[in-house]
């Protein structure tokens, strides 16, 4: 994990979070004698782990608008090559380039290759010679477009796609191909241009059913065509496209390799002089790759968690990672691993599991399981913040403090509480924020009193700060403790006040209030304020109401966040287990989350593309 640290007041860390939790449907529980929760199965109180990272809290006033600079130009880049080891050569090295090969790549590639008039072999110098005959087969060696290469030049990622509505996840190499040559039978491909001249390298012509479209006009093609499925280059993606994996790998991965994957098409040294050769041509192609891994951030953010009456029963019996066991290496794996914990860490909090307990805290000990999930940043913006008392959160915030853990949303003061976290990850830049929208006002900061940040009270301060920034990072993401409902579909209020929040420059809006799933709304490069995403709720993520289907189902979305800007957002699903652990969601339950999600989306605005 990489982490920038921003000068700033390192005063201003912040830490308290509650959260707003309905009736929870367990019946209560005998509470065993305090002295044994923590000697249960032979369960130790484990120390509070180091911290992967944190940064200091910028004061608000310091949030001014900056001029608009330029992007920094990429950097040149070369992909892996092997160890070059010496070949005998004889005679002239004769270099053949395939007529497939596109121009902006054949013409760096010839002007290096016709400007050199020998190369060096384990037998002396040779000459080098350019064949006329691009396609010449007495070539030693021909440079062509390929899924793999032992000596890689330049590639390009492309992405097989479907409308972000989409259950389906995954397809194969094979049903591509068989689009590709006869959409008739397979299914309807659609593919962009520049893709389409790509795949021709390596698949060969395509079936006159397989459709070219440009870049822009993708989406629409593919939702006037039910079933159908696209490719485009990596670069392109945006919120509105779902990318599929292919053959089980998935393109949006932090642990992504090209050689491993069938949609990576390559221009390929290959021959017996191959070793030769390549070394000549490495970083002739700019940008050697479209998707580099270095410019990739991927940020999961979660739901509600508040580890408190059964959840914490249950983790004082069955170890305090408990709730983590079984999505902690998906979660862990993130870049930047979102929580938004909704109540009190306290080292004297002891587990109350009666049904309908609404005065909640977590003990310390239970940083275990966010420990587990790879926790980096944690919002406090909930509504119980001061369950315990303003001591209790002057405390809670202090612990944060003490363990460098990165938090925002609440704070000693109203200030500490508004202000954003800053972050930095693979050159993208972001800020977080985080406030209540909901009541009760006791929750509140208040300027020399702790709580959480009060929207409406400070609403035009956190307006004006959210355009701020989306100046200065790449990403904003904001999350709203909105008011709580139980369905799919967002109210009214919360639509008009997360597409504010959208429009002021957010590129992420999460709603962390809701006990179940809702919308998700995807906005595209076209869109006004280009891409984002806002999801209107997530449901639970460690939690304890089991009393419905919906309660137990759960969302995490996974922001992929490509030089500077989200260009995709999975929705992974889960399933509450035991009153405490969630699981992966099967084939079927994970249809039925979606579908959910996706019906209880709202209309768009019609003055939208």
């Amino acid at each position: 994990m990489i982490r920038l640290y921003v000068p700033a007041r390192p005063a201003l860390f912040a830490a308290l979070l509650i959260f707003l939790l309905l009736l929870g449907a367990c019946k209560p529980i005998a509470r065993p004698p305090t002295q044994a929760l923590h000697q249960v199965a032979g369960v130790t109180k484990p120390p509070v782990p180091p911290q992967r990272g944190a940064l200091f809290v910028p004061d608000p006033a310091i949030l001014v608008p900056v001029a608009t600079q330029p992007p920094p130009p990429a950097p040149t880049a070369t992909l892996p090559q092997p160890t070059p080891t010496p070949e005998t050569l004889t005679g002239p090295v004769t270099v053949a380039l395939s007529s497939a090969v596109p121009e902006e790549w054949a013409a760096p590639v010839l002007a290096i290759l016709n400007a050199t008039n020998e190369v060096q072999t384990a037998t002396g110098p040779q000459p080098l010679h350019v064949l006329d005959q691009p396609e010449n087969a007495g070539a030693q060696v021909t440079l062509r477009l390929a899924t793999q290469a032992t000596h890689p030049i330049a590639n390009r990622v492309l992405v097989a796609v479907a409308p972000f509505a989409t259950v389906r996840d995954d397809i194969t190499l094979d049903e591509i191909m068989q689009r590709w040559r006869d959409p008739n039978t397979a299914g309807a491909l659609i593919v962009s241009e520049d893709a389409a001249r790509l795949l021709e390298g390596v698949f060969g012509l395509r079936g006159a059913g397989a459709a070219t479209v440009g870049d822009p006009d993708l989406l629409a093609a593919l939702e006037s065509t039910p079933g159908s499925v696209g490719i485009l280059a990596f670069e392109q993606l945006d919120p509105r496209l779902k990318a599929l994996t292919v053959d089980g790998v998935n393109v949006l991965s932090n642990q992504f390799e090209s050689q491993r994957y069938p949609l990576a098409v390559t221009l390929a040294v290959e021959g017996a002089g191959s070793s030769t050769i390549s070394p000549l041509l490495a970083g002739a192609v700019q940008p050697a790759t479209n998707r580099d891994p270095a410019r990739l951030t991927q940020l999961i953010m979660t739901g509600v968690t508040a580890m408190s009456r059964v959840t914490a029963l249950r983790m004082d019996q069955k170890g305090f990672d408990y709730p983590a066991r079984m999505i902690s290496d998906v979660l862990a794996a993130a870049d930047i691993t979102h929580i938004s914990n909704e109540v009190p860490f306290l080292d004297d909090c002891v587990a109350n599991p009666t049904e309908n307990n609404l005065i909640l805290c977590s003990d310390t000990d239970y940083w275990a399981a966010l420990a587990a999930v790879g926790t980096d940043i944690v919002g406090l913006s909930g509504n119980h913040v001061n369950d315990f008392g303003r001591e209790g959160a002057r405390r809670s915030i202090q612990w944060y403090r003490d363990h460098q853990i990165p938090i925002y949303g609440s704070g000693m003061n109203v200030d500490e509480a508004c202000a954003p976290l800053l972050w930095e990850h693979n050159g993208n830049t972001f800020a977080f924020i985080a406030a209540l929208a909901f009541d009760p006002p006791g929750a509140w900061a208040r300027p020399d009193q702790p709580g959480a940040c009060y929207y409406y009270e400070n609403k035009q301060r956190l307006l004006d700060m959210v355009q701020a920034l989306s100046k200065q990072v790449a990403v904003v993401a904001v999350e709203l403790q909105h008011q709580e409902t139980y369905e799919a579909y967002p109210i009214p209020l919360q639509i008009a006040e997360f597409r504010e929040l959208r429009a002021a420059g957010a590129a992420i809006v999460s709603g962390v209030q809701s006990h179940v799933p809702q919308a998700q709304e995807p906005y595209g490069r076209q869109d006004a304020g280009g891409p984002g995403f806002i999801t209107y709720g997530l449901g639970n993520l460690f939690f304890d109401q089991m009393w419905s289907w919906p309660t137990r189902t759960e969302l995490a979305a996974r922001h992929t966040i490509y030089d500077g800007k989200l260009i995709n957002t999975e929705l992974l699903t889960m399933v509450l287990e035991d009153f405490a652990q969630p699981r992966w969601a099967t084939t079927e339950e994970r249809a039925d989350i979606l579908n959910r999600v996706f019906g209880g989306a709202p209309a768009r605005p019609l003055s939208e593309p």
